[in-house]
Order: structure tokens, then C-alpha cells, then sequence
């Protein structure tokens, strides 16, 4: 069930995660600060009421989806907020995003230090294969989707 504290804590996480968003994109892509702040704190927002909905939802529903429907729908044209939503939250680049999450995550793998050394060299490597599969097979599935639609 969802606690006061559970919720304190993703607030705070991503209080953080969107000050630290719209730096990346103030810095980086020259999107003024406060309107960055904006749009994350709406990405945020949206991002809130998807994990609570998992949680009060007695169904065993991801909360990426949840997440996604109520992004979706906020921002469809007969949305009274869409217009506003879709301004602030362009104001948000998405390779910001990726830098800042793959930084918490640098930081997480590096606590983990002495699990990943025991995973040992087999680890690392069936690690690079999944990575190499992935971006092959994403990149071929793209190139296959382009060529169908006649973009390339």
C-alpha cells in the first residue's frame, strides 16, 4: 500500500531528477531554466499520479502504462491543459534526460561494485552481447520501418 513516506520520497526523487533535467537543458541546449523547470515538473506530475494509480489499481499493472495513458491523454487536443503541456514540456530535451538517468545509474552500479566483480568476466561479456543484440536489433527494426514508409 502507499504511505506518506513512499510518496514523500518520489516527490523528493523527482524534485531532484527535475532540477538537475532542467539544468542539463539550460547548459546544454540553451532551453531557458525556467521553463525547462516547467516541463519537467509536469512530466513529474503526470509521472505521481501513474505510480499511485499502480499502487490503488488492484490490478497487476506496470506503472510505465499508466504513465503513458495519462501523458497521452493530458496531451490530446481537446485536453484543456494540452496546449500549455506540450509548450513547456518541449522545453525538454530528451537526451538530458537520458544524461541525468544514466548518471543515477552510474552511481547505483557503483555501489553494487563488489556484486559486479563477482559476476566475473563471463558477466561482461554476455553483458556486451546483450547490448550489441539490442541496439543491432533495434537498429534493424528501424531501418526495415523507414524503408516500408518510404523515408529512406
Amino acid at each position: 500500500m502507499v504511505s506518506v513516506r513512499m510518496v514523500s520520497e518520489w516527490i523528493l526523487i523527482l524534485l531532484i531528477f527535475s532540477v538537475m533535467a532542467a539544468i542539463s537543458n539550460w547548459v546544454g541546449y540553451q532551453y531557458p531554466f525556467q521553463e525547462s523547470l516547467i516541463g519537467m515538473f509536469m512530466l513529474c506530475a503526470i509521472t505521481l499520479v501513474g505510480l499511485m494509480m499502480e499502487k490503488f489499481i488492484p490490478y497487476n499493472i506496470p506503472a510505465i502504462i499508466y504513465i503513458s495513458l495519462i501523458g497521452l491523454i493530458v496531451a490530446l487536443p481537446w485536453s484543456p491543459i494540452s496546449g500549455l503541456l506540450i509548450y513547456y514540456t518541449s522545453r525538454v530535451d530528451l537526451v538530458s534526460l537520458t544524461t541525468v538517468l544514466l548518471a543515477y545509474a552510474g552511481i547505483s552500479m557503483g555501489k553494487d561494485l563488489g556484486d559486479f566483480k563477482k559476476v566475473g568476466i563471463r558477466g561482461v561479456i554476455v553483458t556486451f552481447f546483450v547490448i550489441i543484440g539490442t541496439y543491432l536489433g533495434s537498429a534493424l527494426i528501424a531501418q526495415g520501418v523507414l524503408l516500408y514508409s518510404h523515408m529512406i
